[in-house]
């Protein structure tokens, strides 16, 4: 059958003002933005090289890297992105040359005047430090103003005011505040503000990755994961939208921001959707959803993978493995409500353009998966051997058998037709097959392959990871057509190699411009970390939410999230992050402590990432909804609606899995305990899907709805059943302690309840968890203060806390001089809470039989 084409939308001009900045150049101005743009590239790839130091140039520490590194951010925003929309925009006006120049200039202080600037840290800062200081954090906020919008601008200028107004401000987040001195030396002349942790994570990850996500688009990969999820997906009911859900996932694993993804993919997968029969605004919702998800789903998360790894304090490798499950059972659930609706619309079902039987489609899924885990495994044994055998020499062999394998791959793809760049306007009429776009694109994986193996096999550094990655796409980029031009037998000239030559110089290019609204926006960010730190906003936000919540952990939860949202609202991937970690991170761990649940700090982060990331659908500052909505041409508040309702499931895995963590791959005992963990979690979000969609096999009922939501959630954490029903700890008077370690041999966990007075005089109380431990025959004052750092005595019923060693458990548990410790907390033997899955997926096959009764009750009717 034939659809109709959608109605056509300006694509290249929302990729051009998201992307690179609304400016349309021409002539000299074109080309000095594409020097400056080039240089950056060239920049960064040096300094990530070993070039400098065999060379023994340009050999620059952490704080002259990330100085140039915002130099050309800021050279690049006022350059590229006009003042106001109304600015002209065919050529540069000389203000923004001015601006251009100073910015360049308060970033190169600290380069031209690194001793000096070192030297006086700590004391007195001169006139032109504090000109240069305000003069660069003021053209920093105008460049993200510029590339980025209010939003963050506004955050910025809120927390600058903070710093100097904190004896102003009310007693529960008043401070001393900042002098003129600290705060000029703290935010633009040390590694604590804009030059600190969020600018050197851009400079030595991030600009690497995107540039290798804007060279592999440049090659054609893009393209490639977009027709490929087509073929896979497309002729299923709902299929161009399930195909959006992969492409998106595939593209978004390497791209640095959910809005570059939504105009990018959208503008291929929204008109699609909307030709099979979604509404523009379901069209737009779906595509932002995916985008979002992308951001979530390793090996690059929206470049918040490094930032994590360095947050927290693990390793790249051991966040991405954390990260994983979650992401896929968000995946998954978004392909079931993409599913549903399909149901619920009765949309067409697209014809194949190569048909096959049952048997056939699974004897070739089988012999594919088959072929290519054999090669894959195939390789990594060829690899390690050639490790052992050639030691040193290793590297030459297998950088000579990836070029092998490279042109294999391009000789094998001469079999089938070149990959064509979509039209999405053009009538649609048949499903691609699948497996001619695999093998004809396989070269596109190659870079892809060297990544995850650097990262996953050989656990190189991600920028060393990446670069390696890069020269691979190099070598793509530059071979690629003159190779496909001989496979298919056709002349190869010297157009060939210049045409592979422009790609990569463009591919380079483009690759920094989309880089400047992320390091502009990180810059910004480090605004926000350097007044946490210099004030220690961190620890009144602990005690402002725990008087909020009144002391139930899953109210602070929800506050956490609520407040994760609206800090993330208007902002990027890695900004979003860095704003919402730094205010909200070590507050949740520490009230979690207090609570008496130890929640693994990796499980934090990402609970506040998810939940930054869930304000781009939020009104009424949703930006990437309202992207998504001007690709697809639909009502932007009701995009951005719709987007929420589809983002529930991401929004309660969050929860889930800071209760569960074995959800991250925590405390998992056995590969049973794993299949068990994922395979409930596949069917919550299938049961979810259902119960937010209002449809499962027929159209629920309202209670059958809200049954199956529910049931969902307990999939997900089934031990909150028995906990209503008997609570997980018994408590036991305050002085069993004394008896319990007493004479104790050995190692057990003590859960203590305690009230005391906090620091603005009002009586608390919270559990405490101590690890004890005793060789046996010592005395109970000796065990708990040896293992604990914590003396008592007793005090009637209760023990006083009368010595406290620095830095010792109690003393991190929270623990103050004078407390009381009221009682203590035992374990309680019970059933394991995974046999409460049995009555819950029971309630699921009721409904399931309620629904399909419904059903044949209809036909018999007809």
């Amino acid at each position: 059958m034939e659809i109709p084409a959608a109605p056509t939308t300006d694509h290249a001009r929302l990729i051009e003002e998201n992307d690179l900045g609304g400016r349309n150049l021409t002539g000299k101005a074109h080309l000095t933005i594409a020097g400056v743009a080039l240089l950056w590239s060239l920049y960064q790839l040096w300094i990530a090289s070993p070039f400098p130091f065999w060379f023994d140039f340009l050999i620059l520490n952490d704080t002259l890297q990330r100085s140039i590194h915002l130099a050309f951010a800021l050279a690049l925003a006022f350059l590229t992105f006009p003042a106001t929309a109304r600015s002209r925009k065919d050529g540069i006006p000389t203000l923004d040359i001015v601006l251009c120049l100073i910015a360049v200039a308060t970033c190169f202080y600290t380069v031209v005047n690194y001793e000096s600037v070192v030297l006086r840290s700590g004391g007195a800062r001169t006139q032109l430090e504090f000109v240069v200081a305000f003069a660069g954090l003021g053209l920093l906020l105008e460049a993200t103003r510029r590339a980025l919008g209010l939003p963050m601008v506004i955050i910025g200028l809120v927390f600058i005011g903070y710093a100097f107004l904190g004896p102003h401000m009310p007693e529960i987040i008043s401070h001393r505040g900042l002098s003129l001195n600290r705060f000029t030396e703290h935010m633009w002349l040390s590694t604590e503000g804009v030059f600190g942790l969020p600018l050197g994570v851009s400079s030595g990850f991030i600009f690497l990755y995107v540039l290798f996500g804007s060279l592999l688009d440049k090659a054609g990969a893009g393209n490639y994961f977009i027709q490929l999820s087509f073929g896979l997906l497309g002729h299923l009911r709902g299929g161009p939208a399930k195909a959006a859900v992969i492409s998106s996932a595939l593209t978004g694993m390497i791209s640095g921001s959910a809005i570059a993804n939504v105009v990018t993919t959208g503008t291929f997968t929204i008109p699609l959707m909307k030709r099979v029969g979604f509404s523009p605004e379901k069209a737009g919702a779906i595509e932002v959803s995916s985008s979002i998800n992308g951001q979530i789903m390793p090996p690059i998360m929206g470049a918040a993978a490094f930032l994590m790894a360095e947050f927290v304090g693990i390793s790249y490798f051991e966040v991405i493995t954390h990260a994983f499950i979650p992401a896929f059972i968000s995946y998954f659930g978004l392909y079931c409500i993409v599913h549903i609706e399909a149901l619920k619309g009765r949309m067409a079902v697209l014809e194949r353009a190569v048909t096959y039987s049952g048997t056939q489609r699974l004897m070739r899924s089988i012999l594919t998966i088959t072929l290519l885990s054999g090669v894959g495994f195939g390789l990594y044994l060829l690899f390690e051997a050639i490790g052992a055998v050639f030691g040193d020499n290793a590297l030459i062999v297998t950088v000579l058998l990836l070029a092998g394998l490279y042109i294999g791959l391009i000789w094998v793809s001469r079999r089938y037709p070149e990959i064509e760049v979509d039209d999405p306007e053009a009538p649609l009429l048949k499903v691609p097959a699948a497996l001619p776009i695999f093998l004809a694109g396989l070269s596109y994986i190659l870079p892809i392959g060297v990544l995850v193996w650097c990262l996953m096999i050989e656990r190189f550094s991600p920028a060393l990871s990446v670069s390696w990655a890069i020269l691979s796409i190099f070598v793509l980029l530059l071979t690629q057509k003159p190779l496909l031009a001989l496979a298919h037998r056709r002349p190869v000239g010297a157009a060939l190699w210049q045409s592979g030559a422009e790609d990569l110089v463009s591919g380079l290019i483009v690759g920094a411009r989309n880089m400047t609204g992320v390091a502009v926006a990180m810059a910004a960010a480090g605004i926000i970390v350097g007044v946490v730190s210099a004030t220690g906003l961190g620890l009144l936000m602990t005690e402002i939410i725990q008087t909020l919540s009144g002391g139930s952990f899953f109210l602070m939860m929800l506050l956490t999230a609520g407040m994760c949202v609206v800090l993330g609202m208007g902002l990027p991937t890695t900004a979003n992050y860095i704003v919402v970690a730094a205010i909200m991170a070590n507050p949740f761990v520490t009230l979690a402590a207090e609570h008496g649940i130890d929640v693994p700090p990796i499980a934090v982060h990402l609970f506040v990432f998810y939940f930054g990331l869930l304000s781009g659908t939020t009104p009424p500052v949703a930006i990437d909804a309202f992207a998504g909505a001007a690709v697809a041409r639909s009502d932007p508040l009701r995009t951005s609606l719709i987007a929420f309702v589809y983002g529930l499931r991401t929004a309660i895995l969050p929860f889930i899995f800071v209760l569960n963590p074995a959800l991250l791959l925590i405390g998992v005992e056995s590969a049973w305990h794993l299949g068990l963990v994922v395979g409930s979690s596949i069917v919550a979000m299938v049961v979810f899907a259902a119960g937010t969609q209002g449809y499962f096999f027929a159209r629920s009922r309202l209670w059958e709805s809200a049954v199956l939501v529910v049931v969902a959630i307990l999939l997900l954490r089934p031990a909150a059943i028995l906990d209503a029903v008997q609570p997980p700890f018994e408590r036991e008077p305050a002085k069993m302690l004394l008896q319990l370690a007493d004479g104790l041999e050995g190692q057990t966990d003590v859960r203590l309840i305690a009230e005391g007075e906090n620091l603005s005089g009002a009586t608390i109380s919270k559990t405490v968890v101590l690890t004890l431990s005793g060789e046996g025959g010592q005395s109970a004052e000796d065990v708990l203060f040896d293992s604990a750092g914590l003396g008592i005595e007793p005090a009637g019923d209760a023990l006083l806390v009368t010595d406290l060693a620095f830095d010792g458990q109690a003393q991190k548990g929270g623990l103050d001089y004078d407390w009381k410790i009221l009682a203590l907390e035992r374990s309680v033997d019970r059933i394991n809470p995974n046999w409460l899955l049995l009555p819950l997926l029971a309630i699921i096959a009721m409904i399931i039989a309620l629904q399909r009764g419904r059903v044949a009750r209809r036909t018999e009717d007809v």
